[in-house]
């Protein structure tokens, strides 16, 4: 079975839905590690419990954006991780780590893309004002938020709704979606030729 590599900076409520699906056998995949920028974050003691290897890359401790890519690289390669998904891992990748697992990172974001990109993705909407949100499943390239998109899901925003409901069904979708979209690499259905990565439903 694959190994996995979940990217992470805070909560982890992502990081939980992929454990419990994994154990649960709705992944059959190995969940081997969990990389963590920030030693203050909840998701730290999510993965102690779930018994999932920590590696915690502060930022800070290293000279270079490079330095610190390539301890990252190191436990990675350390793990055999054949899969890296993004869940809420606050720094933006180098071209070069990108290019070195091209096709094998994925990341969920929560709208639909190429709509209200950045970090406030859910605010961003809800002040808008537009009738439709929701969450994108892609593949990660060299630019933010973007790259062929896996899966993508709706949520209508209510009259009534307040940021938090919005983001409380926004969140429980994408404990959802995240868990159909590596299924999706784990089944092979995407078919990757050179450069382009084509995304195949069937």
């Amino acid at each position: 079975m694959i190994n996995i590599a979940i990217f992470a900076s805070g909560r982890g409520s992502n990081f939980s839905a992929i454990a419990k699906a994994v154990k649960t056998g709705k992944i059959k995949a190995n969940l081997r590690l969990l990389v963590c920028d920030n030693e203050e974050a909840q998701v730290i003691r999510k993965a102690r419990r779930a018994k999932v290897e920590i590696a915690l890359v502060k930022r800070e401790l290293f000279d270079s954006k490079e330095d610190f890519e390539a301890k990252i690289i190191k436990h990675l390669k350390e793990n055999k991780i054949g899969l890296i998904v993004l869940a809420g891992f606050m720094r933006m990748l180098s071209h070069d780590f990108v290019k070195l697992y091209k096709g094998r990172i994925i990341n969920i974001h929560p709208s639909l893309l190429p709509s209200f990109k950045g970090a406030h993705a859910i605010k961003d909407a809800f002040d808008y004002g537009v009738r439709l949100t929701g969450v994108t499943v892609h593949f990660v390239d060299e630019k933010m938020d973007h790259g062929p998109v896996i899966l993508q899901a709706p949520v209508e925003i209510r009259p009534k709704d307040t940021l938090a409901s919005l983001e409380s069904r926004i969140h429980k979708l994408e404990h959802r979606l995240y868990p159909e979209a590596i299924n999706m690499f784990l089944n092979k259905r995407m078919v990757i030729s050179g450069r382009k990565i084509r995304i195949v439903y069937r």
